[in-house]
């Protein structure tokens, strides 16, 4: 039994959108402000551009493929089971991470609403209710999934379209300082490295492949015209959050706090409540998608085949599905997801090296393949990315580091322990 392919191309971009689009925007402004001031929004344009070469190397290599497993797959067929195993190992647990980070913030933003909802209990009910809610949306068919992941992605842009349209009429042309020194290059690395996670997001969706009409046709498509918008639309909030917010440097909440400043207290609820709709549409898109890894491990058979399960009438990979919400739940409420939001753009920008990698592998090994989206220069964009991925890795912090290897050696130790009882299993079998 296969995947039902209910994943057209405009719901493709609306979901790699979804994706990228996420909490980060409402906090980022300030801190990259902080740390390159009126040039934060070339910073903005240049982490862009960084990305749009990314994406053309996903492109093309994503255009090869129409099963389900995105990187993990890619990885697969360039450089072997050991490092594919390692790769969806590592996908999976930032979506673990990601999903748990989300749910937390989601409960935080509707404290503003009541008081109440901040106390423990309502908390954990808040949890489990938004967890069991997007468990049954992803259970009864990807086009439900599709469906109010488009509404929320559409919901989403409308409040920071009208904080753009609104706060543009506001700019205090005395807070535009053109004449600020440039920053030193630290620090406008760090601002590009602290945007990959904001820019990011769609590496994640192409998981899902083998729910996509046409993939090789659409996945490019869909990629090009997610992260040029999405660019373009970080710029303007960039600029309308320093043109219109006196110290922005400080502000934890950058986009509510101006639009306050612009809109009065109406301005704080609608930013508010984007936030929480933009929150919901990412959390929905990451249980669309960590749900499809047990399973793309489980089809390669690099873990247990009770993962590979499809539903008869949803064609969903439900058990894959229920295991992901639960660990989700788990990581959730017992507050331990903390520390693997560190490791998030780390983990982002090694998928993108490794893609990267692969387009050159796939090239030289697979000559005769005619049939995909094949960028030209791609040897020269392929060794671009691995470059730019470098660059952005050296502006991590050794902790950082430390907190990925950790997670790739209990990857390998999960799956020597799998190995080895496939091994065991087939000797018992002769």
């Amino acid at each position: 039994m296969k995947l039902k392919r209910g994943i057209g191309k405009w719901d493709l971009v609306l979901l790699m959108v979804n994706s990228t689009i996420g909490a980060g925007i409402f906090g980022l402004p300030s801190k990259i402000f902080g740390l390159s001031g009126i040039y934060s929004i070339p910073a903005f344009f240049l982490c862009g551009l960084i990305v749009f070469i990314l994406v053309l190397n996903f492109a093309e290599v994503s255009s090869r493929f129409k099963k389900t497993g995105g990187p993990y797959l890619y990885t697969l067929t360039a450089f072997g089971r050991f490092p594919a195993f390692l790769m969806g190992w590592l996908i999976l647990i930032t979506r673990l991470a990601t999903y748990a980070a989300l749910v937390n913030l989601f409960v935080t933003y509707t404290g503003y609403f009541h008081p109440i909802l901040q106390e423990s209990f309502a908390k954990t009910i808040l949890i489990i209710g938004i967890t069991v809610f997007f468990t049954i949306i992803n259970y009864i068919g990807i086009r439900n999934t599709v469906v109010v992941s488009n509404i929320l992605a559409i919901s989403k842009l409308v409040p920071l379209f009208i904080f753009v349209i609104v706060g543009m009429f506001f700019i205090n042309p005395e807070l535009i300082n053109l004449k600020q020194e440039l920053p030193d290059l630290p620090s406008f690395s760090k601002s590009i490295f602290l945007l990959v996670f904001a820019f990011t997001g769609f590496e994640a969706i192409v998981v899902n492949t083998g729910e996509m009409k046409n993939p090789r046709h659409n996945l490019p498509f869909a990629l090009m015209l997610s992260i040029g918008f999405v660019a373009i639309f970080y710029s303007f909030i960039q600029f309308v959050s320093i043109g219109t917010l006196p110290g922005l440097a400080g502000s934890e909440k950058p986009l509510a706090d101006a639009a306050i400043i612009f809109m009065g207290p109406v301005g704080g609820l609608l930013i508010t409540a984007g936030a929480i709709v933009s929150i919901s549409g990412t959390l929905n898109t990451v249980m669309l998608i960590g749900s499809r890894l047990p399973f793309a491990l489980s089809e390669e058979k690099q873990f247990p085949k009770i993962f590979s399960y499809i539903h008869k009438t949803f064609k969903t990979p439900t058990r894959s599905l229920i295991l992901f919400s639960l660990v989700s739940l788990f990581v959730s409420l017992s507050g331990s997801f903390i520390y693997a939001v560190t490791i998030s753009v780390i983990s982002k920008v090694l998928i993108l090296l490794i893609v990267s990698l692969a387009l050159i592998k796939l090239r030289r090994d697979k000559p005769e393949e005619r049939d995909y989206f094949k960028i030209p220069f791609g040897y020269g964009f392929a060794i671009t990315g691995v470059l730019l991925s470098i660059w952005l890795l050296s502006s991590s912090k050794p902790v950082e580091f430390r907190d990925v290897l950790l997670t790739m050696f209990a990857g390998a130790i999960l799956y020597i322990i799998f190995k080895f009882k496939s091994l065991r299993k087939n000797l018992l079998k002769k």
